[in-house]
């Protein structure tokens, strides 16, 4: 049996593989002509009918305390207004580069924490986020040269400020001891509304042409909705914030999967880099707590004292102006 943290390790893994599947079922929906709220609207709705039917059949409670209301209305319209800025930011730039600068997010989250909750700042937390940054970077296939759009960057910004507050709030609030699947469900119906509103009761809800295009909307309620929601409040529950946010990181590494796989697109010597710094940045936040790597320069002194480092080593060791962190032991 798994060990309750690996699992959320795992859970974490899945949820960030799931997420990074948005571009890949929306965009064809943008393609026949669908606007941003339409598809987000089809995609929260058909994920409420899915898991209201799940909870169904595993007779679970739909009942929840007057307190939780809402707390969980906050959540659904943080999580909705991410997904909303994202979308919206597809119709100015290209996805693959607002899904690089979307990952900022969990520096924002190891900042929320670290600053609002005191959250002890690791070495390997560090590393990992500098690590996986850099490897989506190489990820990033850059084109003609053109200048980013503007409010394009400022719309991932903000929809990754969103994601980032919302993964936060679901591990500090009153809702963490909530069950995932009615956790999830009622975010959702929430999240729905927002696109109730901006449709003007669902009367300027654009209709899905095809069955083909419907498929796409029912796996993008399902992948990167319910199954991305669900493995991530359980990947907060068991590991917390922070790691959980890292190992996001993945969402990338997925849509240049399916970009290799299915469109045919090329695998070169710097994305397999990138691809290789990703996965060690993941390896290094779930490895981190056992390599008691150094978080001072009076640590790392000492650590470099070992008899196996060379001199110049230990010299540079008590040159370098490292800020004090604190050490998870």
């Amino acid at each position: 049996m798994l060990s309750e943290r690996t699992r959320g390790y795992v859970l974490g893994a899945i949820a960030a593989a799931s997420y990074g599947l948005n571009p890949l079922f929306a965009l064809p929906l943008y393609g026949a002509g669908l606007g941003a709220d339409s598809v987000l609207f089809y995609r929260y709705v058909l994920a409420v009918v899915m898991l209201g039917a799940l909870m169904l059949v595993r007779r679970q409670s739909f009942a929840i305390r007057r307190r939780d209301i809402l707390p969980l209305a906050v959540m659904g319209v943080l999580f909705s207004a991410s997904s909303l800025l994202l979308f919206e930011s597809y119709n100015l730039m290209d996805a693959g580069i607002a899904s690089t600068i979307l990952f900022v997010y969990p520096v924002m989250v190891a900042v929320i924490m670290a600053v609002g909750f005191h959250e002890r700042v690791t070495v390997a937390t560090i590393l990992s986020i500098v690590l996986a940054c850099t490897g989506i970077s190489l990820l990033y296939k850059g084109g003609d040269g053109s200048t980013l759009n503007l409010t394009g960057v400022l719309l991932v910004f903000l929809s990754a400020l969103s994601y980032a507050v919302y993964i936060v709030a679901i591990n500090r609030s009153s809702l963490r001891n909530l069950p995932t699947e009615k956790l999830t469900f009622y975010c959702l119906v929430f999240g729905s509304l927002v696109y109730v509103v901006r449709l003007r009761g669902c009367t300027e809800l654009q209709a899905i042409p095809t069955a083909w295009l419907w498929v796409n909307a029912v796996s993008l309620a399902l992948f990167p909705t319910i199954i991305s929601l669900v493995t991530m409040a359980g990947a907060i529950r068991r590991i917390g914030s922070t790691p959980t946010a890292i190992l996001g990181a993945l969402e990338p590494v997925t849509a240049l999967f399916f970009g290799v796989a299915v469109f045919g697109e090329a695998f070169t010597l710097r994305i397999g880099v990138g691809v290789l710094l990703i996965l060690v940045a993941v390896t290094l936040i779930i490895a981190g707590s056992s390599l008691h790597l150094p978080t001072s320069v009076s640590h790392l002194a000492r650590w470099m004292r070992r008899p196996h480092l060379p001199r110049w080593a230990v010299r540079w060791a008590h040159r370098l102006p490292l800020p004090h962190l604190h050490y998870r032991r």
